[in-house]
Parts: C-alpha cells; sequence; structure tokens
C-alpha cells in the first residue's frame, strides 16, 4: 500500500514538472513570438515611413524652344512630338496632342517643371514658311514670343537590381485609375483590415468549382507586402507572413498612403535589363504620355496588366492584352465607375501603344549618355546617382543628333561602296559642339544609330595627323616680330636627327616639294615639310605649349614629329582643342550637363559658362583668316561645293601615316564639328581628310542652321595688299598681290614698283564701307 502511495506521488510530480515544463515553454514561446512580432513591427513600419525605394537618376535633353523665325521644318517638329509621346489628332483639345494641317501645326502642350521655374499646358498654332516657323499664336489668334516643349527623357542611371519608377501621387492620377485598380484588384480595399476573409472564402469557392487556382484571396495590401517586403516563393509559411505583416501595415498607415504605395510600387514590364515599376513610369513605357493625359481605355490596359504583365504585354500578346482591357472596362461598368455607353465606346478602341521598337527617346543615345556620366562622376558619387532620383539636365539636342547619325550612317556606307573598303570594316565617330557656348550637343561614337559599345567619340585615341597644324601655325603667328600670315616657309625636303639616332624624314602628301610658300598657303594645303620646318623653327616645346592653350589635357610627346600630329587624341579632345580656337582664343571645358536638381525638383547643381581668354585675339585673327583659306581654296575646297558661298567657314583636314586616320574639324559661327574616320585595326584606308571625314563633315554642316564665323577685325590688325613672294606693300591689281591681315607693326615695310592699269574703286568702296561701317 505504501509502496503504491510512493509510486502515485512520483507519478504526480513528474505530471506537474512536465506541466511547468510545458508552461515555461509555452510563456517562453509567447516571448519569442511577441518579441519577434515587435521587431517584425518594427521593421515594417521603419521600411514604409522611410525612403521606401532606390530611385534611378533620369537624364533631359533640352527643351524645345518654339519662336517665329526659328530654322525648324513641320516635319522636324512632327517627328519630336512623337518622341515625346504626343497623340496626332483631329484637333487637340487636351495636352499631349497635336493636330496638322498644311503647313500648320496646333499642338497642346503638357506643361513641365523646367529648372527655370514650372510652365502651365499651353494650345499654341504654329505656321510654317519653308524651313522656318513663320508665326506662332495662343488659342486665342495672339502673338507668342517663346515657348517650350518639354525636354525628352533621354536614359538614365539605375539601381544595382535595375529597377525604375516614376513616382506619382494619388492626387496627380486620373480617377479612373484608382477606381479600376480597386474594382479589379480588391473592390473592399477601404473596408478591410489588411486580410478579407470574405475574399478568401470567395476565391476558395471559385478555385474550388473549376478544379484550379483561378482566384487569388490576397487584397492589394497583401500582394503590397509580398512586393515590397517578400519573396514571391510558394510556401505556407510566406502566406503566413505576409498575412501578419498586411495586418500591421494597415495599423500604422492610412488607406491612401498604402494605395499611392502600391500604384508606385506594382511590376509593370521589362525594357531591355530595367524592370518598369508603377503606374507612372508604365505610362510612359506603353503609351510614351505622362499618366495625367491617359484615356479610359488605357487606364484599363494598365489595370489589367496588373495581374500579369509578361501574361499581357500588350506588344507580344495584343490579343489577350485587348480581351483583359475589355473585361477591367466592363468590371467598371458593373460597379457604376462607368456608364455602359462609355465601356462601349472604349472597348473599341485600339490598344494604343507605342511602336516598341521607338522607345520614345528613351536610351537610344548611349554614346552622348556615357559623357554625362563622366561628367556627373566628377561631382556625385555612383551611389547617388544610383539611387537619389536625381533630375539632371543636359544640352542635348535630340534633332541634331537625328541628322548627326543619319549622316554618319549613310555616308559611310557610301565611302565603303565607292572607294571598295570591306563591308562593315570603315568606323566612325563624331562630335557637335555650340561655339562659344562650350555646349556638348550632338555625339555619334559608332557609325550604327543607338550603339551601346565601345564609345569611339570619347575612347578611340587615334593619331590626328595634320589636324595638330594650326596649333604649329599660332605660334608662329604669336611672334608677329618673327613671322606673319605672308611670311614665305621653305617647302622642301628635310632630314633630322633624333636623339636615339634615328632620322626623321617628313615628306608632302603628294611627294613634291614647292619650294618657299607663303604662310597662310603652306596650312591651306597642309605642306607637310614647311610644317615642320616651322615648327622646329619655333620649338617644339613652344608648340606643345600652344596645344596645352587649346585645351588639350594629356601628355604630349615633345619631339618634331608632333609638328605634324603625332599625337593620339579622342574625337571630344580634338573638339575640345578646335573649340578655343573657334572661339577666336577663348578657352572654356566643354559641357554636357545644364544642372541637376533633386527628385521633388529642388536644384543642386548649376553648370554655368566658364572660361579665359588663353590666346590674344590679333594672332587669332589671322588664324582664323588661314583656316578660311583651307576651305575656300585648300584641302577643304570641296566643301563649299554643297555649302553656301556666302558662308564664313573655318577649318582643317587631318591624314595619318598610310592614310589609318581620316580627320575634320571644322567651325562655322554658332556650330563646331569634329570627324574622325578609320578602321578599328587601324588598317590602311583609301582615304585622306579631305576624300573622308570632311565629306561627312560637310553631309553634316548642311542639316545645321549655320551662322557665319565671327570674323571681326581686332584692334591691332590691320589689311594691306602685299605680294607675298616679294615680301613688298602692293596695291589692288597687281600680279601676285593679296589683301591680308598683319598685327600693326609687322607688315612690310618696302613698296612695290607696281602700277595697276585699273582699280576696282567699287571694291575698295565695298572695304571702306565694311570697315569704317558706312
Amino acid at each position: 500500500m505504501a509502496r503504491r502511495r510512493k509510486k502515485s506521488s512520483k507519478r504526480v510530480t513528474r505530471v506537474r514538472s512536465g506541466r511547468r515544463w510545458l508552461t515555461g515553454l509555452l510563456i517562453l514561446l509567447i516571448l519569442i513570438a511577441a518579441v519577434s512580432l515587435l521587431v517584425l513591427d518594427a521593421m515594417v513600419y521603419q521600411k514604409f515611413s522611410g525612403k521606401k525605394w532606390s530611385l534611378a537618376s533620369h537624364v533631359y535633353s533640352r527643351a524645345l524652344e518654339l519662336y517665329p523665325g526659328q530654322a525648324l521644318a513641320r516635319t522636324d517638329l512632327q517627328w519630336e512630338l512623337e518622341k515625346l509621346g504626343y497623340q496626332r489628332v483631329g484637333a487637340a483639345k487636351k495636352p499631349g496632342q497635336y493636330s496638322v494641317a498644311a503647313e500648320r501645326i496646333e499642338l497642346f502642350s503638357r506643361g513641365f517643371e523646367f529648372w527655370d521655374g514650372k510652365e502651365s499646358p499651353q494650345l499654341m498654332r504654329l505656321s510654317f514658311a519653308g524651313q522656318k516657323i513663320r508665326a506662332l499664336t495662343d488659342a486665342t489668334g495672339n502673338p507668342v514670343d517663346l515657348a517650350r516643349l518639354e525636354p525628352m527623357v533621354m536614359g538614365g542611371i539605375y539601381p544595382a537590381h535595375k529597377e525604375d519608377r516614376e513616382l506619382v501621387k494619388l492626387s496627380q492620377l486620373p480617377p479612373s485609375l484608382a477606381d479600376a485598380l480597386l474594382a479589379v484588384e480588391d473592390q473592399n480595399f477601404y473596408d478591410h483590415y489588411g486580410v478579407s476573409f470574405r475574399g478568401i472564402a470567395r476565391a476558395m469557392l471559385a478555385n474550388l468549382k473549376q478544379g484550379r487556382v483561378a482566384q487569388g484571396g490576397s487584397t492589394l495590401t497583401q500582394q503590397l507586402v509580398k512586393n515590397f517586403y517578400l519573396s514571391h516563393e510558394r510556401t505556407l509559411s510566406r502566406k503566413l507572413m505576409e498575412v501578419v505583416m498586411a495586418v500591421m501595415l494597415e495599423m500604422h498607415f492610412s488607406k491612401d498612403e498604402i494605395l499611392e504605395t502600391y500604384i508606385n510600387e506594382v511590376y509593370l514590364g521589362q525594357s531591355g535589363a530595367r524592370a518598369v515599376h508603377g503606374f507612372g513610369l508604365a505610362s510612359r513605357h506603353y503609351f510614351q504620355q505622362s499618366i495625367t493625359d491617359l484615356d479610359v481605355h488605357q487606364v484599363a490596359l494598365l489595370v489589367g496588366m496588373v495581374k500579369g504583365a509578361s501574361y499581357y504585354n500588350p506588344w507580344r500578346q495584343p490579343e489577350r492584352a485587348m480581351a483583359r482591357r475589355n473585361l477591367v472596362l466592363g468590371m467598371m461598368a458593373e460597379q457604376g465607375l462607368l456608364d455602359a455607353e462609355r465601356a462601349r465606346l472604349a472597348q473599341q478602341q485600339p490598344l494604343d501603344v507605342m511602336a516598341q521598337s521607338d522607345g520614345g527617346g528613351r536610351w537610344q543615345y548611349p554614346a552622348y549618355l556615357e559623357l554625362v556620366k563622366r561628367q556627373l562622376r566628377q561631382d556625385y558619387k555612383e551611389s547617388d546617382l544610383q539611387t537619389e532620383g536625381l533630375r539632371i539636365f543636359t544640352h542635348f539636342d535630340p534633332q541634331v543628333q537625328r541628322k548627326l547619325e543619319q549622316r554618319v550612317a549613310s555616308r559611310i556606307d557610301n565611302l565603303e561602296s565607292g572607294y571598295r573598303i570591306e563591308q562593315g570594316k570603315l568606323q566612325g565617330a563624331a562630335v557637335v559642339v555650340r561655339v562659344g557656348a562650350g555646349e556638348v550637343i550632338a555625339v555619334a561614337g559608332d557609325r550604327q544609330a543607338g550603339y551601346a559599345g565601345f564609345n569611339r567619340a570619347l575612347d578611340a585615341r587615334r593619331q590626328i595627323g595634320s589636324t595638330i597644324k594650326p596649333a604649329v601655325y599660332l605660334s608662329a603667328l604669336s611672334q608677329p616680330s618673327r613671322y606673319t600670315i605672308a611670311s614665305m616657309i621653305d617647302d622642301s625636303e628635310l632630314s633630322v636627327k633624333l636623339p636615339n639616332g634615328d632620322v626623321w624624314q617628313p615628306r608632302n602628301y603628294e611627294r613634291e616639294s614647292h619650294g618657299p610658300v607663303p604662310l597662310y598657303e603652306a596650312l591651306a594645303n597642309s605642306y607637310n615639310q614647311a610644317t615642320a620646318r616651322l615648327g622646329m623653327d619655333i620649338g617644339v616645346d613652344r608648340v606643345a605649349e600652344t596645344v596645352r592653350q587649346l585645351g588639350y589635357q594629356g601628355s604630349l610627346p615633345e619631339l618634331p614629329s608632333l609638328t605634324l600630329g603625332a599625337v593620339a587624341m579622342s574625337p571630344l579632345e580634338v573638339s575640345q582643342f578646335y573649340h578655343t580656337i573657334a572661339a577666336n582664343g577663348f578657352y572654356s571645358p566643354l559641357r554636357a550637363i545644364n544642372s541637376v536638381f533633386t527628385s521633388v525638383n529642388v536644384p543642386l547643381k548649376r553648370y554655368p559658362f566658364e572660361g579665359e581668354q588663353r590666346l590674344d585675339p590679333k594672332s587669332m585673327h589671322l588664324l582664323h583668316y588661314a583656316l578660311q583659306v583651307v576651305l575656300r581654296e585648300g584641302t577643304g575646297k570641296t566643301a563649299y561645293q554643297r555649302l553656301p558661298e556666302d558662308l564664313m567657314l573655318g577649318g582643317k583636314t587631318g591624314t595619318t601615316n598610310d592614310q589609318r586616320d581620316s580627320w575634320f574639324a571644322g567651325f562655322s559661327g554658332n556650330y563646331l564639328s569634329v570627324v574622325w574616320l578609320g578602321r578599328d585595326d587601324n588598317g590602311m584606308m583609301p582615304l585622306t581628310g579631305g576624300t573622308g571625314a570632311l565629306q561627312l563633315w560637310t553631309d553634316i554642316m548642311t542639316t545645321l542652321d549655320n551662322r557665319s564665323m565671327v570674323f571681326n577685325q581686332p584692334e591691332g590688325v590691320s589689311y594691306y595688299w602685299v605680294e607675298p613672294e616679294a615680301g613688298l606693300l602692293s596695291r589692288e591689281g597687281c600680279a601676285g598681290a593679296r589683301y591680308l591681315p598683319f598685327i600693326d607693326g609687322s607688315q612690310p615695310t618696302r613698296q612695290s614698283t607696281c602700277r595697276p592699269d585699273r582699280i576696282d574703286i567699287d571694291g575698295v568702296m565695298d572695304w571702306l564701307k565694311d570697315k569704317f561701317r558706312w
């Protein structure tokens, strides 16, 4: 009996001990769960209330300015409107639309938050006369002096995960979007607390009836939690976590905050490696329109794609996308969001997505974008560029870029066929700069438009050959006591023994010598022997210093061969070099960027014009004269077969040994273009600077609205009739006489005995009127 009591007592003790242990374990588990929930709750709150996304930075082109007298053809304006996603209609009635009639365009601008202020949408009418805008008026017919279209989004700098989005607020959305989204995805959104048991039951019943998973019971909040916090794996634990976090989210934040975040987070497509998130960017991606400009049938398409952006891709699966869109429109009508007639008409509309191959101007210009990125990295960390959603406004001109790319491709094709060059072997690069401002407005880094590989404009460092010669002649002209534009230079053969024992023997391209020639003629005809003698006489170190003053920052071999271009530069570096020449000796760093703003349009940095007068305007005037002679009489004279005779231009050809590189750098009063042609394998070509690069340069310049180069006679420079070969002052009409500029005091002093039989009085009077502004 005592033994049974003892055993019973032990069992009771064990039971009590087990209960205490279980109770303790349960308490511990409850504490762990409570702590986990608190940690989870804190994580949910902190991420949602803090910075939600890493925002890509977006790069914008220049804004197209419209004004009477502007050189802009109607077809060019139409092209840009199409690129901006404007819809051509019978009559423009809302922002983002335009209409065309004969030589007129009526357009309704969208308005934009420009760097210098916000502009509202505006209805305007433009009439054209040939290649110019004849008149610009508002909706009431009043004249408008200046209007601007919004800039083109031409590219971006993305986070490591390649997500991109354009943030929008609920207040910015058309009412139909939020209504349609809730009608399709979560009709009880404003009534539940993150989880809808009614929705789960309805989905389970529908799935049982169809024998498959046909509906989901997730609320919009749960979908947001899945996309924003969790993975997409299909497990019970992940689903339970989703439910808990959805309830937590609803506890801390308002319905509108959750809905707005969902609208900016939802995945709606793919553009290459770039994931398109949110309705704001999806509107640009599929329609190239602001979300505020969409019609109800376009809104319905985007809402329908929430169920599966790839499955309902309107480009790949248009019939499937159309059926889904019409289903959404039908649901909107059923719930009273649209009247039946409007829904019926919307269902009859086409999908209205833009052509997939077009891209609306986005990410088609990798060569220019690379230049922008390199300049940005001088002022910003890469992490900031990838995450802070900066708005970067550039000087990029889509109109010039389009024509540049067309001319590069067609000219290279023509040269290959005309000179029997192996197809695909010839490559090219070009840069276009606005003279004086130093603004890079277009870049071609490859013969193929939009090629995103090796950027030859920035990275192809090739020997520049005779393109360097203006620096040699400028060095000489900067010493007027020794050299003038009429100085005779010896163009005979020469041999130079180098420090390493080698002998350098430069030869002219034609293998002919010309004896003594005037300095301007030696440059115009690109005589190598004369240039080499001149450069060595003034000193190679002096030539190198002039090259640096003109803007080249790389290393220079101070050897005699430098005088003939034995230095490698990229087309962009040559553009910097020649821009200083075009700007009359005024150096300014070339700029691609205008300004940078935050994602909420707070200005961060302006890139204003900067510069300094590095070279004497008097010697620059003489060099400009000689560079005009290059194009009028020398190696560049074929340019005037297609350019207006009254257009004053300056420039220089460049050809390297064995014709491995063909260069031309030239400028008008407002545009500088630099062109390089060659082979990536550095192979020989049957092209010189004149037969290759000059032809492409001329193609480019014919597309631009050029003004004559500024050629004002500076104080301290006077013009004289001289006979260069005799070194004598002369008179108009005398044999060999030429009217040339001289820095005061450097002109010849001895007078020719020539007495011309006839003096051109009209010519003299014209010169006097011009000189003294009669």
